[in-house]
């Protein structure tokens, strides 16, 4: 069960993720993006994800990813992601209840390139009963 301590908590990763051309061209062809001069809207995630999963593992957050489903996903984006950005992960869990149940877990995701705000993330995960 989550520990109702971490709800508000912020997680900062430790290193910065480097962004390649090489890595937008591949999402870009996955998602169908023909001309991918910037990252597509969707290809936060793929940091995101990661760094929120390793983040928020931490035995003192209690989250039971053997039983977690991914429920939503909200993206802002305040600028496009590009080659060569230099991006740092930052994950708070905003808002957590108990509905029949199921845990449901809504975590926030900020990518920064140094003080530049560039993309924030909402996932909701719902932890079964």
């Amino acid at each position: 069960m989550l520990n109702p301590d971490s709800v508000g908590r912020t997680f900062y990763g430790a290193e910065p993720v480097s962004v390649t051309q090489s890595e937008i061209d591949s999402f870009a062809a996955v998602v169908g993006e023909l001309n991918p001069v910037v990252a597509p809207p969707t290809f936060s995630i793929r940091i995101t994800l990661a760094q929120s999963q390793q983040l928020l593992s931490d035995p003192s957050v209690g989250l039971d990813w053997s039983r977690l489903v991914h429920g939503d996903q909200k993206f802002e984006i305040h600028r496009p992601i590009v080659a060569g950005d230099q991006l740092t992960c930052s994950s708070t869990i905003e808002n957590y209840k108990v509905a029949a149940g199921n845990e449901i877990v809504t975590v926030r995701s900020d990518l920064h390139a140094g003080s530049e705000l560039v993309v924030s993330t909402w996932s909701t995960l719902v932890v079964r009963a």
